[in-house]
């Protein structure tokens, strides 16, 4: 169940970051949004923001950083002329990659509770979730 829910983590950012590059924001005006809403829907105080996000950012950048070698691994695969022993490679890769990112959200987590409670953690995820899907929202009524 941990994994599927940190999949679904996963993917939800990636689609929220690609909506985002769709409508052209840039990551400051992305991040000052997911901030913003994050902030409002888990109910942080200032000092919590404050303390939080700096963490949270960062997190997200070395997130991002292993996914990004995760699609490059993905890139090599389409290239359909891979021997049997580098289509075991790429997926070990991608697995890992995901392995890195849970162990990342664990880490942090723990940062988090030194000055959150479980519970103020627990809205924040629920928030970062609510934010994904309200970014995605404008994309279904087009369709």
């Amino acid at each position: 169940m941990k994994k599927l829910f940190s999949i679904l983590i996963l993917f939800t950012c990636f689609c929220t970051y690609a909506q985002a590059q769709k409508n052209k924001l840039s990551k400051e005006e992305f991040r000052a949004r997911q901030e913003a809403f994050i902030t409002e829907n888990a109910k942080l105080t200032q000092q919590e923001a404050k303390e939080f996000f700096p963490l949270y950012f960062e997190l997200q950048d070395k997130k991002s950083a292993y996914n990004r070698e995760a699609w490059q691994e993905i890139r090599k695969g389409k290239q359909g002329n891979l021997s049997e022993e580098e289509y075991a490679s790429i997926v070990e890769a991608l697995i890992q990659a995901r392995i890195t990112t849970d162990q990342l959200d664990l880490e942090y987590v723990r940062k988090y509770k030194k000055f959150l409670s479980s519970k103020k953690i627990y809205d924040i995820q629920r928030a970062e979730m609510k934010f994904h899907r309200h970014l995605l929202k404008p994309d279904r009524k087009k369709k």
